[in-house]
This record gives C-alpha cells, structure tokens and sequence, in this order.
C-alpha cells in the first residue's frame, strides 16, 4: 500500500520492507491514458455501427468492405487491450462524443437515402470515411505520445493499428472512385433521391 513520506511523495515498501518511491504520472501520461480510453470507447461503438452499415449496403462489394472493417476493428480492440496491459491498466472506454456525433450522422444517412440506391452507397462511404479520418487523427497522435513517453512497445502496436486504418480510408475511395460515386450520379437524375422527398412526390 502506498504512503506518503515527510517529503508528501507517494511511497511504497519492497519485500524486505524498506521505502521505495513510487512513480507519479506525468500530465501527459495521465492524457495519453485518457486517450486510449476515448479510442478504445470509440473502436467498441463503430464495431456495433459497422454492422448497421453493413445491412444497409446495397453493394456486395461495400458490404464486404464493412463486414471485412468489422474484423478489423475487433483486431484493433485487442491491441488496445494489450497496450492497456503494458501500461498496468484496465482495459476500459471513455464516452466519446466525436464518434457518437459521426454513427449518429451514419444512422440518419441510411434513414434519408432510398434502399437499394447507389447514393446510399456512396454516402455510406463518406460516413464511414469520417469514422477513419477521427480514428487515423487519434492513432497517429497517439503513436507520436507512446513514442515521447519512450513507449515503443505500445507505440509498435498503436502503429500497427494507423497503418490499417489508412489502408482501409484508402480502400472505401477505391470502392467509391471506381463505379460507385459514378452510378449514384446516372440515378434519379434532377431529383433528390432521399426518402423525405420521395415520400412526397406524386403517384403515378
């Protein structure tokens, strides 16, 4: 258990009951700790909104991208649990308003986008993009953080993690580029494709 000694720093006893001075955290190891549960909570609530999107597709091309995201993500909750070990801590989230912001944006998407429609799929992409970019910026800051803390374990992991975020960001503009943003422009040329509107237009 730790004390405190005349000096008012925290201390603690070894085996054979002699003081030993216990470690304070610094002010920026205490926000890289903050962080990682900001991520960590963050990683957990876009695994669940990945499957939403993911039924909401109406490629299987992007389908597979979200389902094969899905993957991924879990993969990357893992790390983060072993970064968690490293630094002697619980594995636990912290509610992060940013990413809660961009799956409540990818909810109303597939609410106002018409089933089936290749605008939906593009704009599913750009939602998806958005949870990228918020975890490709907290990644990388995160890495730069591990390495001033001389972290290199968890910073090897952390990169690990950027890397394939980058790659996935990169793939949904591959998917995107390719024929869907092309298609989504040919449809329902002049009007707005979204259910408010359809909803009001006149039957035939």
């Amino acid at each position: 258990m730790a004390t405190k000694n005349k000096n008012d720093k925290p201390t603690d006893k070894n085996a054979d009951g002699e003081e030993r001075q216990v470690k304070q955290e610094s002010l920026l190891e205490k926000f890289f700790h903050d962080q990682l549960k900001d991520i960590y909570y963050a990683e957990q609530q876009l695994l669940k909104a990945l499957e939403e999107m993911k039924n909401a597709s109406t490629t299987e091309e992007l389908e597979d991208a979200f389902d094969n995201h899905r993957t991924q993500t879990e993969r990357h909750l893992k790390r983060l649990e072993k970064v968690f070990r490293l630094l002697g801590k619980p594995a636990e989230g912290k509610k992060c308003e940013a990413m809660d912001g961009i799956i409540k944006e990818g909810q109303s998407i597939i609410k106002e986008t018409k089933e089936g429609t290749m605008t939906r799929d593009a704009a599913l992409i750009i939602a998806a993009q958005k949870a990228e970019h918020y975890e490709i910026a907290t990644y990388g800051g995160l890495v730069q953080l591990a390495i001033t803390l001389g972290k290199r374990q968890a910073a090897g992991l952390l990169d690990k993690t950027l890397q394939e975020e980058e790659e996935t960001d990169s793939l949904l503009t591959d998917i995107a580029e390719q024929h869907i943003n092309i298609e989504a422009e040919e449809e329902g040329y002049g009007a707005d494709v979204s259910t408010k509107n359809l909803a009001q237009a006149p039957a035939y």
